[in-house]
């Protein structure tokens, strides 16, 4: 996949592979650690966790996508995936069975050099090729990734005590059907993200 042209010149794109799994889950914690100021979310608790760990277990399975960011050096420095969830396993950002969720991670020293948005905008062709009408996720709202989803055309679907389930319509002619308000369930204290999860209430970056 040739590099998006709002990425840096230095990062090319590529379709996440099985290989890839352990880098998924460093970015999911680069996702749930976005803030310094908290404690940060370890790998195990993590993988630990059934609310974080279904994020990336068992990667790839049927139906999942996702878009690695190398360098020229095949240096990974970050990753977005889409993965569906039931209504019984939803995951922090659900809005539908059919709606896949978006995780987005990039490492630190990459942080707003256009990795992200070049992620964001990849991952969102692959899901039109891939047939899907909508994308969702949740972010904090103290979260400056929101920002991104925001000018990328994420509106709020529904907000959750400090975070905002947010969907993307990815046809113009595209009208969400009306569905039925879902209870908020209980959280653990702590979460974060890229838009992803933290804690670990994740959420992502």
């Amino acid at each position: 996949m040739d590099t998006d042209s709002t990425a840096p010149p230095a990062v090319r794109l590529r379709e996440a592979v099985g290989e890839d799994s352990p880098f998924l889950v460093e970015m999911l914690g680069a996702a749930a650690n976005w803030s310094p100021e908290r404690e940060q979310v370890s790998r195990v608790h993590l993988l630990a966790d059934r609310a974080t760990a279904r994020y990336v277990e068992g990667w790839p399975r049927t139906g999942d996508l996702g878009l690695i960011a190398e360098t020229a050096q095949q240096e990974p420095v970050g990753a977005a995936w889409l993965r569906l969830f039931p209504a019984e396993d939803a995951g922090y950002g659900f809005v539908g069975p059919d709606v896949p969720e978006l995780s987005l991670g990039v490492v630190p020293p990459w942080r707003g050099r256009g990795v992200g948005r070049a992620l964001l905008r990849g991952l969102r062709g692959l899901a039109r090729e891939a047939g899907h009408q909508e994308l969702s996720l949740s972010v904090e709202r103290a979260n400056r990734a929101r920002e991104l989803y925001l000018s990328e055309g994420f509106t709020t679907v529904r907000a959750d005590g400090d975070a905002d389930t947010m969907a993307l319509s990815l046809h113009s002619d595209f009208q969400r059907p009306a569905r039925a308000p879902r209870a908020v369930r209980p959280t653990p204290a702590t979460q974060g993200g890229c838009g992803g999860p933290e804690t670990p209430r994740f959420r992502r970056r």
